[in-house]
C-alpha cells in the first residue's frame, strides 16, 4: 500500500496557525525557511538544523525537516558562508524542505517545550511567565503537594536523560518551579523576584550559583538541547496524526 502523502504547504500552514507565529518577534524567521518537495510522505524532527541532520534526514527518506533551531538567524553574517552553502546544497539539491519554530514552540501552552517539561515533571498546573522579545515563553509550574527538592532533581534527570547541574539554594520542598528551556538563565532574577522555590533552564551562567544561593532558590540547568527535545517531537506526532504521514525524531545529541 503506498505511503500517505500531504502537501508541504498544508503542513506548514497548520503549524504556523497552531503556534501563532505572527504573535512573536524572534531571533530568526519561524515557519518555512527553505522550500523543497511539494508533497511529503515522511517528516523528520530534530532540535537543531545542520549538515549532519540533513544527511540523516535524506538517508531516512524524508521530504520535510521540522526543527526547533533553524539555519537562519538575525545575528549571522548576511553573506552565505561555506558551511551555510553546504547546508543549502543538501536541502535545495535534494528537494528537502526545512521549517523551524523557535520561541513560538517554547511558548505554546500545551505543546511547547516549557509546558511539556512542567507536565513531565508532574506539576499540577502551569501558567505563562518569563517574557522574551515581549511575549511570555516560559511557565511557572505549581505542585499541590510539595515536592522534595531531591525528588525534583531526580525527575529532571529522568525526563531529560541526563544528570542536571543543580545549585541548591532554595527550600527543602518545592511548591513553585519556574521553567524556561534552552538558554534561559537570564530569567533567574525574575524567578527570584517572584519568590519561586526553584528555576529550571538549559544552560547555566557563571553568576547563577551565587545568585541562586543568595536568592534562596534552587537553580537547575539540564542542558539546552535536552530541555528542548519535547516540543519538536510533539509537533512531529501532531503532523503524523493529522496528515497520516510518517514521522521520525532524529537524535543528534548535544552535551550543551
Amino acid at each position: 500500500m503506498p505511503a500517505a502523502t500531504a502537501a508541504t504547504a498544508d503542513i506548514v500552514a497548520y503549524l504556523d496557525d497552531l503556534l501563532e507565529i505572527e504573535r512573536f518577534a524572534d531571533y530568526g524567521p519561524n515557519g518555512l525557511q527553505v522550500p523543497g518537495a511539494e508533497r511529503v510522505s515522511k517528516v523528520v524532527t530534530a532540535v537543531s538544523a545542520h549538515k549532519e541532520l540533513f544527511e540523516r534526514a535524506l538517508e531516512a527518506g524524508a521530504q520535510l525537516v521540522l526543527a526547533h533551531h533553524g539555519i537562519l538567524w538575525d545575528a549571522q553574517p548576511r553573506r552565505i558562508t561555506p558551511p551555510q552553502a553546504a547546508r543549502l546544497k543538501l536541502l535545495l539539491g535534494n528537494d528537502l524542505a526545512l521549517a523551524a519554530y523557535h520561541l513560538p514552540l517554547d511558548a505554546h501552552p500545551e505543546h511547547g517545550n516549557n509546558a511539556l517539561l512542567a507536565a513531565g515533571l508532574g506539576a499540577a498546573r502551569h501558567a505563562a511567565a518569563f517574557a522574551a522579545k515581549g511575549s511570555p515563553i516560559g511557565v511557572v509550574a505549581h505542585y499541590d503537594q510539595p515536592l522534595p527538592a531531591a525528588e525534583l532533581i531526580e525527575r529532571v534527570a529522568a525526563l531529560t536523560g541526563r544528570e542536571p547541574l543543580a545549585f541548591s539554594g532554595g527550600p527543602d520542598r518545592i511548591r513553585t518551579l519556574g521553567i524556561v528551556s534552552g538558554g534561559g538563565a537570564s530569567s533567574l532574577h525574575e524567578a527570584i523576584a517572584a519568590g519561586l522555590d526553584a528555576f529550571l533552564t538549559g544552560e547555566p551562567s557563571e553568576w547563577a550559583m551565587a545568585d541562586a544561593r543568595e536568592g534562596a532558590i534552587h537553580f537547575i540547568a539540564a542542558g539546552h538541547y535536552a530541555t528542548e527535545t519535547l516540543g519538536i517531537r510533539r509537533l512531529g506526532q501532531l503532523v503524523a496524526e493529522r496528515f497520516g504521514v510518517e514521522h521520525a525524531f532524529i537524535e543528534v545529541s548535544n552535551p550543551v
